[in-house]
């Protein structure tokens, strides 16, 4: 499946016909997001157009290199045109125009030059909107923006969205929807989009490319994940053939973490735990551990894809963060081909993403420990009607309860350490992470710990 004709269209017609737009990605902004937003920025800039790109939270500092970073703003700025308008038929000429201030009343004193003014000369109205049309990237929901949408809720009902996105769990939000499930990244929907516009292919740039090159390279993590597709990799050759800086991007994306990272990283580590019998791998970091360690929610980012999931022989990995504001998880989640991770996060947690790499949140809770235990429980009850079912798309699940109370039945976790005692083939000798990680802050900041292994 790929962006059908009406769909890009329907799209190019939209973004034509706006003078003024704003392009939001999800908060928690991940790199494909922010770069999807970019991207958009450069291209729609390169038309004429006037362009607002909000990042919901705080910029990721990794991804300062990204091309139009300096651009974002922080929130929507929608200011309020009171317009009084008067009528200056019947050979009516102004003099003089100001106005007062007084007792909460704004007077406004017209002087008229010639003529005289009447009250059914005079009429009140609203200055247009700030925005005519809203860009939404890389989210399959618009309560996935977070604080910029539930704060301008009336905004986004007057103002047309086209939702630009490639998860299977997408609501179909907006007026013009431009959704392909089969693409690894939002950026790789974005670039067959602009290909598709012969007047917008030449203003792929070389910083555009970059840009769009990031989200395909971060989603797919370096093309190993499942959804990466031979058009995937066709995407990336021509990206590079239009200049894509693909060694800037490893470097920053790959090759460069603070002390804090590596440290938050180390502790994640340690803590693997393992269910053997439901074949659910896990670790989690809690708010303590994050001040302990100096390091932001953020920073957990990857750790699920570089160290839990290299655990072999299970179906489920899940790393679990609390998050600053307190009472709230987050839960990223992978899975083997015998579990549809979007689905099983959907039908429990409301979650949603791809196949084999989902999401969701966990909130209300009082014990950041608890709370993951039993939502390990219902993972576990899940992929188990799941496995049993042995249809990956079905109906919302049954007889899997979904409340906070839940009891947790979790086994007692083995220590990652017993895991790798079992490897069923061969592997290069082994190297302790853990120790290397402690040893961290004898290197210099934004170091590989082990540049020699690259």
């Amino acid at each position: 499946m790929s962006l059908s004709k009406t769909e890009a269209t329907a799209a190019e017609k939209a973004v034509k016909a706006a003078e003024r737009i704003l392009v939001i990605p999800h908060a928690n902004v991940d790199p494909d997001g922010l770069s999807s937003a970019l991207a958009c920025y450069q291209i729609f800039t390169a038309l004429g157009k006037e362009v607002t790109v909000i990042c919901p939270d705080n910029e990721p500092e990794s991804l300062e290199f990204l091309p139009g970073f300096d651009r974002l703003e922080h929130g929507i700025k929608e200011s309020q045109n009171f317009v009084v308008t008067v009528s200056l038929e019947e050979g009516v000429e102004i003099d003089k125009l100001r106005y007062t201030v007084e007792d909460h009343k704004v007077n406004i004193i017209i002087v008229p030059k010639k003529g005289r003014i009447m009250p059914q000369h005079i009429s009140l109205g609203e200055g247009g909107a700030r925005y005519d049309l809203i860009v939404v990237v890389d989210s399959a929901d618009l309560s996935l923006l977070g604080s910029v949408y539930t704060e301008n809720i009336d905004l986004f009902s007057r103002v047309p969205v086209l939702n630009i996105d490639h998860h299977i769990s997408n609501s179909g939000f907006g007026q013009i929807q431009m959704v392909d499930p089969t693409a690894a990244s939002a950026t790789e929907v974005l670039y067959q989009w602009f290909s598709s516009v012969p007047e917008w292919r030449d203003l792929v740039s070389e910083d555009v490319a970059t840009l769009l090159l990031t989200g395909l390279i971060t989603d797919t993590r370096s093309f190993q994940n499942p959804n990466t597709t031979p058009r995937s990799l066709e995407v990336a050759a021509e990206l590079l053939e239009k200049g894509a800086r693909q060694q800037e991007i490893i470097q920053h994306i790959y090759k460069t973490k603070p002390l804090s990272t590596l440290r938050i990283w180390g502790r994640a580590l340690n803590r693997i735990q393992i269910d053997e019998e439901a074949k659910i791998v896990w670790s989690a970091v809690s708010r303590e551990d994050l001040a302990e360690m100096a390091a932001t929610s953020k920073e957990t980012s990857g750790i699920l894809d570089e160290l839990i999931s290299t655990v072999p022989n299970a179906d489920a990995y899940v790393l679990f963060t609390e998050l600053e504001e307190g009472g709230m998880l987050k839960a990223s989640m992978r899975s083997s081909p015998a579990i549809n991770a979007s689905a099983l996060a959907a039908r429990l947690f409301g979650g949603g993403g791809h196949p084999r790499a989902a999401g969701f949140r966990v909130s209300g809770f009082h014990n950041f420990q608890i709370a993951v235990l039993e939502t390990i429980q219902k993972l576990r009850d899940g992929m188990e009607l799941q496995r049993r079912e042995g249809d990956e798309v079905r109906e919302p699940l049954k007889g899997v309860k979904t409340t906070p109370t839940t009891k947790a039945r979790v086994p007692a976790a083995k220590p990652a350490k017993e895991i790798r005692e079992k490897p069923k083939q061969k592997k290069t000798p082994a190297i302790d992470i853990v120790e290397e990680l402690e040893h961290a802050e004898d290197k210099k900041k934004g170091k590989d710990v082990r540049p020699e292994l690259e």
